[in-house]
């Protein structure tokens, strides 16, 4: 296996900052009637389908360089913003705020998502998440909400890194959200170029730049903080899942990416259940921050290889 070729400067900027001619957006609408955005990018001579579902506060527009790789190897890519952030409306008075109190919801929302999207075409699927994403499509898949011929788990959202660790932070989370659950749990002093979420997030300045390019051109899509109800409702999600007896089921080939100095989310966590479903898992040291797609090249394109080289199983 060898690693993604590192594109053009120029060319890796246009992708990631300009919305391809061939994709588009569209509004899909869940059984309930709450209105979602949808993002849809389709490959010329397609081996297969891939649904890209992203974290916590996150568009799509982050991942248009992404999704470009994928769609130039025959995957047609689709995504949706999670309801509550990005295109698809919020869930308290305040739009900066990214509040929710069941990730049942979530888990519809997806079910429905997938039931319409699989119907649209045939060929082989694959389901990958990012972050939370990760966390929300393998509860799906282990509640059967979804059924992937393959799934992809890039950092997810398996553990919280709580400031206290788990038990205290957790009392603390749970005391909050009982007494002011829709409001942030910090407020968004620091500019979008701050250091401290950059260091979280990627080493690669540039690529970080990008969600200021988007929310500059498109500011009703930025989401700030989590609500306190949010974060109760993560760890609730979490515990929920690992102690799921339908996990031994779980049969789906799967591949967990993951970066052992993450700062948001916990790794260990992760590659516990992973090994628990007999997920295929690559680790990523130092070098790597929470995004691992959207972090600088080498590893980037580490994550990249890995990834294309799963796909190749799949699509055979």
């Amino acid at each position: 296996m060898t690693d993604a070729p590192a594109p053009d400067p120029a060319s890796a900027l246009a992708l990631r900052r300009s919305f391809p001619a061939s994709a588009r957006l569209s509004r899909w609408t869940a059984p309930d009637g709450w209105d979602h955005r949808r993002f849809d990018w389709d490959a010329e001579r397609p081996v297969g389908r891939l649904l890209f579902q992203t974290g916590r506060a996150d568009v799509v527009e982050k991942y248009l360089e992404i999704f470009a790789h994928l769609v130039a190897r025959g995957w047609s890519v689709s995504a949706f913003d999670w309801r509550g952030q990005g295109g698809s409306g919020r869930l308290t008075s305040d739009p900066h705020v990214g509040h929710g109190t069941d990730f049942a919801t979530l888990i519809e929302d997806l079910r429905a998502f997938w039931t319409d999207w699989r119907r649209e075409a045939a060929g082989p699927t694959v389901l990958l998440g990012h972050s939370m994403g990760g966390h929300l499509v393998l509860r799906g898949v282990v509640e059967g909400a979804v059924a992937p011929d393959a799934l992809i788990l890039v950092a997810p959202m398996l553990g919280l890194k709580l400031p206290l660790g788990p038990m205290l932070g957790g009392a603390i989370v749970r005391c909050m959200a009982g007494t002011c659950a829709t409001r942030g749990v910090w407020r968004a002093r620091e500019g979008a170029g701050s250091h401290t979420r950059q260091r979280n997030l990627t080493h690669d300045a540039d690529r970080y730049a990008d969600e200021v390019h988007w929310y500059v051109r498109h500011p009703e899509l930025a989401l700030g903080p989590p609500s306190w109800g949010w974060v109760a409702a993560a760890l609730r999600s979490i515990a929920s899942l690992r102690g799921d007896p339908r996990l031994a089921d779980v049969s789906v080939p799967t591949l967990m990416l993951l970066a052992e100095a993450d700062r948001l989310v916990d790794p260990v966590a992760a590659a516990r259940l992973g090994e628990r479903i007999g997920a295929r898992i690559v680790r990523f040291g130092p070098e790597a921050a929470h995004e691992l797609l959207r972090e600088a090249d080498p590893v980037r394109l580490r994550a990249l290889g890995v990834i294309d080289a799963f796909l190749d199983e799949v699509a055979r």
